[in-house]
């Protein structure tokens, strides 16, 4: 089959396999889909709301993305998630094309490729309904610029970079200028380059092409509020994410040199070889993807609020160099050891949930936990058996044919996660909350949440759903162990039980 055949078949299985069936997760796939929704529903274009509040998180640009799939496809699911699912597939072929330039021996590209789309945390944001996969495909697309611009100055690649940079920052913010602005002046100025950087920084044109795709989006916020949302977005969740710990998001220095081989997983076997070459002294792009990664590794590092993901930053240069090297792997059986565990893992969960749920203490993740164990019966536990099987075949003929045998693992571990782990998974833990909401949105009375923050619910029941208590006549929805409080805080008051499933209940509050 030709190569880039193989390509489609790794974006399907990789970022499309399940988006268009599994229920949304919270929180953030609930929160990006909801604030969207109450974007279209009002015509304020601007900024963001959830449930009726002002949502500071994110600039505009992924919310614009997902009005307009939303426009095209109705409300749903794959609606919600398809920018996320073609960004991460043009983020893929993007490396793609870039290893592909350089490609030294069959296959370097090919595996650049997988990794991007079977690697545990960049296949999860190809498939959440979030920014990220549109972040991570500008921060590539202006990153590998850089560099062709450090090999041939051609105009068009260097406002290639600008546009990619200014669209990041209304994907994200500031992150989408700073990473790829201080990874280059480390690098440039490592090869003795410092003026070539100075030129592509002063360039007044790719200014401006950067201000005209920014400005815009950025005087009409300041003519809505005068500059709040604008004020709490910078101060609240670009300083405040690194020097507060924001959501119980926080961490250790440590942290993501003990995440990478789950975020890299099952080409973490590869880490050593792919980074080797960049610390020996290597070529040029061996020694600017070092530079690069590793000051998202650093700068991370020293948040306070972290999370997996924010390493896929720098992960694009690991990626390519992943694919470089790949060959150099010396211990190959070993280096499929921590896939084969994970499938074991995921194998062993019908025989795991029970045992976790009977030792949950609240009655939210017991009642998910629960309702998972229906959900991973014997069927399951046969085909994530199939996929141990497949990687211990993986393992076997890695010595003599180690790319197919790594690609396999990635393949392997991409279809039982999002064939089957995943939806089964989302059956116990995002179901009961879909369904809740569709109970509510039929019953067309007024309903809030009590204690409770999982907007999904407002996606599926149509309409915000504020915080608070039920007047009479109104309905709440309710996590489980937050069901005690609500009878406390209405102590005489009848509430009817609606609806009850998994971890979640909606109640009527009688009038």
């Amino acid at each position: 089959m030709p190569e880039r055949a193989w390509l489609v078949v790794f974006a399907a299985i990789g970022f499309w396999l399940g988006a268009w069936n599994t229920p949304l997760f919270d929180l953030d796939e609930g929160a990006f889909s909801e604030a969207t929704l109450e974007m279209i529903d009002s015509g304020n274009y601007v900024s963001t709301t959830l449930d009726g509040e002002p949502r500071y998180d994110k600039p505009m640009l992924s919310y614009w993305l997902q009005a307009a799939s939303v426009r095209v496809l109705g409300r749903s699911e794959l609606a919600f998630r398809l920018p996320s699912m073609l960004c991460a597939t043009l983020w893929m072929w993007l490396v793609y094309a870039f290893a592909r330039e350089r490609e030294q021996a069959r296959g370097e590209a090919l595996v650049a490729a997988g990794a991007i789309a079977f690697s545990l945390m960049s296949s999860l944001i190809g498939h959440a309904a979030t920014a990220d996969a549109l972040l991570n495909l500008l921060l590539a697309s202006a990153g590998l610029d850089i560099f062709r611009w450090y090999e041939r100055q051609r105009r068009a690649t260097l406002l290639r970079v600008y546009l990619a940079i200014g669209l990041g920052l209304l994907a994200k913010g500031p992150v989408a200028l700073a990473i790829p602005g201080a990874a280059s002046l480390i690098f440039f100025a490592w090869q003795g380059r410092f003026g070539l950087w100075l030129r592509a920084v002063l360039d007044p044109s790719g200014w401006l092409l950067m201000f005209a795709v920014v400005a815009p989006w950025v005087l009409a916020s300041l003519r809505q509020d005068g500059g709040v949302f604008l004020r709490h977005f910078l101060l609240d969740h670009n300083v405040g994410r690194y020097t507060e710990t924001l959501q119980h998001h926080g961490g250790h220095w440590w942290f993501y040199l003990a995440a990478l081989p789950v975020v890299v997983l099952p080409f973490c076997g590869a880490l050593r070889a792919a980074l080797a070459p960049g610390v020996a002294g290597g070529d040029a792009f061996d020694r600017y993807g070092l530079v690069w990664f590793l000051l998202v590794l650093l700068l991370f590092s020293f948040s306070k609020t972290q999370l997996p993901h924010y390493l896929l930053y720098g992960c694009t240069p690991l990626f390519v160099m992943i694919g470089r090297h790949h060959q150099a792997v010396r211990w190959r059986r070993a280096a499929l050891v921590p896939a084969l565990l994970l499938a074991i893992a995921l194998a062993a969960l019908p025989w795991a949930l029970p045992l976790l749920a009977a030792g949950a203490r609240r009655a939210y993740e017991r009642g998910i936990l629960e309702l998972a164990a229906t959900q991973f019966d014997g069927a399951y536990a046969a085909l994530s058996a199939a996929a141990a099987m497949l990687l211990l075949y993986a393992l076997a003929v890695a010595p003599r044919r180690w790319t197919a045998a790594l690609l396999l693992a990635g393949v392997t571990q991409a279809t039982l996660l999002w064939g089957f782990t995943v939806p089964a998974f989302a059956r116990a833990y995002e179901e009961p909350t879909r369904l809740a909401a569709l109970h509510a949105r039929a019953r067309g009375l007024p309903t809030v949440m009590f204690r409770t923050y999982l907007p999904s619910f407002s996606v599926y029941r149509g309409a915000p759903t504020p915080p608070g208590l039920p007047a009479p006549g109104q309905l709440v929805f309710v996590r489980l162990d937050k069901l005690p409080a609500l009878r406390e805080a209405l102590p005489g008051d009848a509430l009817s039980m609606e609806f009850q499933m998994g971890g979640v209940a909606l109640l009527h509050r009688l009038p």
